[in-house]
């Protein structure tokens, strides 16, 4: 069965860690567009101007297959990729995390940031509200009267939701259903007689 769901975070959530002075603000943001994301990462770099580096990495799409991360100004690889790396991990999308480095006069090193900022982020998403967001299939059902009653039971028994109804020469119904549940619909109206299915 297909994936027919996603993970993100319910609302904002924000953590910090310290390491040799220097200290890591998290905070992890839901969005649904690059366009909000990136929006995010002006209002902190504007709130936090005195900040060393202000470093983030998204994930978009129900699968989280458009990702972007920045080090800025961090050595390659050392922040806005670990950063990243737990969204992955941790199997969330839809979501901005940026880290705010206030330098502590003491060089971490390359694996002393790459952890650092890994373990910022950790702090951010450890107690954050997760929530799952359903993909749904929109579709019209149209049928003569006398069906109603086969054509009801199976929209009940696979759990869709009626968003319209129209009774009035020909039945119609506009129906919302989880996404891993189409296909069954589709396969049980097709075998109904005079039931037409539209998306």
């Amino acid at each position: 069965m297909q994936e027919d769901s996603y993970w993100t975070l319910a609302r904002e959530a924000s953590g910090e860690y310290t390491e040799k002075r220097s200290k890591f603000l998290a905070f992890a943001f839901p969005v649904t567009s690059e366009e909000e994301a990136l929006a995010r990462v002006q209002e902190l770099r504007a709130k936090y101007f005195d900040a060393r580096h202000v470093c983030w990495a998204y994930r978009l799409d129900p699968a989280g297959e458009r990702t972007r991360s920045n080090d800025d100004g961090e050595p390659s690889g050392t922040a806005g990729k670990p950063i990243l790396g737990i969204l992955i991990s941790q199997g969330l999308t839809n979501l901005i995390v940026l880290v705010v480095r206030y330098f502590g006069g003491v060089k971490l090193g390359t694996s002393g940031l790459i952890e650092a900022y890994r373990e910022a982020t950790l702090a951010a998403l450890e107690g954050a509200e997760r929530r799952e967001c359903i993909l749904e299939q929109e579709c019209d059902i149209l049928f003569a009267y006398d069906l109603m009653g086969v054509v009801m039971r199976q929209v009940k028994e696979l759990g869709a939701t009626i968003l319209e109804q129209d009774f009035r020469e020909t039945c119609r119904l506009r129906l919302s259903i989880r996404l891993g549940r189409w296909e069954e619909l589709e396969a049980r109206l097709g075998r109904i007689y005079g039931v037409e299915l539209q998306l």
